[in-house]
């Protein structure tokens, strides 16, 4: 008897859940006097993203990164490695082979999430090797506009970069706390996946402090590997959704989505769901550097004149008394980020300033007053703003068998940063 008791019990909850469920999924019975349109009132259900969305999607932006591209070669059989991987570049190889020609393209496009009054959060590599910057809005019309935007600040192993374009006046999200989730909650991430702005897409947060590993670059072009603690979501997560947003119900921004496992190289599986995010505790720091103004912005140069140098001699008064020269993009690609990126010293002069302070043939100058140089024009740049006496504290690699790339046959493995400090001086003669 107790056990038919407990069995009638049950099935009496499970009769009232039922009709409780039907009743909030179709309607609610009322007076049955009344009319037709009186007795019944319909359950509407919204969707629990619908608020949130509204509220953000129109501060996440794209970013174009455009970039110098170099068109032809000398026909050596070796693309623009000739004789020391790029000596000869942009000047003809004297047997009637044209320079090659170099215009600005676009060469990615990402998504960014506005952080602050003209500052957009995104991913470093969405950025990275930009020769300019464009933040694209989108409206609802499918109109865009486009604004010029420059780099503020970065972190190459967060994946993390903040751009800056002072006329972009979109409002800026709130940011949530990252450390508050929880496997289950629910993640909403908007970006321009393939060039489909503003496409929202829903999943959960899968799994917390995902270690996950990558070969990234030191602020100077060197490769390196790290490890970052990274939100798993199953939202999807495609090409150009990188730097956008991955929101809470709540709109705060609690990620930024970087990266998707799309299959195993190994084995030829397929994989879905599985999309990573950075933390947005991560990049706190760094946003707030930027929106306190301890970190400068400096508004974007808009239709400057980039030329590149190679076999430039750095003469004039004051100077260091070095010759140096550009590696090419395809020296970089042989070298596979042993080597980081810079002005390489190709000779220092006897009795120069450089050579006083202990700089030698072989060094790549990577940092000048704590400016990071990429280029021989960047470096030049910076040494004109100098005058005779002023000390320049320099950060040059240096790595055996660097001193003349002639006779280069292996990239080095091997080397170590050395800080230098160059005062500038008078030097009548001029290397021709």
């Amino acid at each position: 008897m107790k056990n038919d008791r407990i069995r009638r019990l049950v099935g009496c909850i499970a009769l009232a859940m039922a009709c409780i469920m039907i009743g909030s999924a179709i309607t609610l019975t009322t007076n049955p006097y009344a009319s037709a349109e009186e007795q019944t009132v319909t359950v509407v259900h919204t969707s629990p993203f619908t608020q949130a969305i509204a509220s953000v999607r129109d501060s996440v932006v794209g970013v174009s990164n455009y970039q110098e591209v170099t068109y032809g070669s000398y026909g050596n059989g070796y693309g623009n490695f000739y004789f020391g991987f790029g000596y000869g570049y942009g000047y003809g190889d004297g047997r009637g082979n044209q320079e090659p020609e170099t215009r600005e393209e676009l060469a990615s496009t990402g998504s960014g999430v506005v952080i602050g009054e003209g500052f957009v959060l995104t991913n470093y590599h969405v950025v990275e090797d930009a020769s300019s910057l464009k933040v694209t809005v989108t409206n609802d019309a499918g109109e865009t506009e486009e604004y010029a935007a420059s780099l503020v600040a970065y972190d190459e192993n967060l994946d993390a970069a903040i751009i800056y374009a002072p006329k972009c006046t979109l409002p800026a999200v709130s940011l949530g706390d990252s450390d508050t989730l929880m496997v289950g909650d629910w993640a909403i991430c908007i970006g321009n996946p393939l060039g489909f702005t503003k496409t929202e897409t829903t999943g959960i947060v899968s799994a917390l402090n995902r270690a996950v590993e990558s070969d990234t670059y030191d602020r100077y072009g060197r490769k390196e590997t790290i490890s970052n603690a990274m939100i798993q979501v199953d939202a999807a997560i495609n090409s150009g959704n990188s730097g956008g947003g991955m929101f809470s119900v709540t709109g705060e921004l609690m990620g930024i989505p970087t990266l998707k496992y799309s299959g195993s190289y190994y084995s030829g599986s397929t994989v879905e769901g599985i999309g990573m995010c950075i933390p947005i505790n991560a990049v706190k720091p760094l946003i707030e550097d930027v929106l306190s103004g301890r970190i400068v912005a400096e508004p974007p140069i808009e239709d400057a004149e980039e030329t590149a140098s190679s076999g430039t001699d750095l003469t004039g008064k004051p100077r260091m008394g070095i010759s140096i020269r550009d590696f090419t993009t395809s020296f970089y690609a042989y070298t596979g980020g042993l080597l980081p990126k810079g002005a390489y010293v190709a000779e220092v002069e006897p009795g120069s300033p450089a050579e006083a302070a202990g700089m030698q043939a072989g060094d790549i100058i990577v940092e000048i007053n704590d400016v990071i140089v990429t280029s021989t024009s960047e470096l030049q740049t910076e040494v004109a703003k100098h005058t005779t006496g002023d000390v320049l504290k320099i950060k040059v690699f240096r790595a055996e068998g660097m001193a003349n790339l002639d006779t280069l046959t292996t990239i080095p493995e091997d080397g170590e940063y050395i800080d230098l400090e160059v005062t500038l001086a008078m030097i009548d003669t001029v290397k021709q």
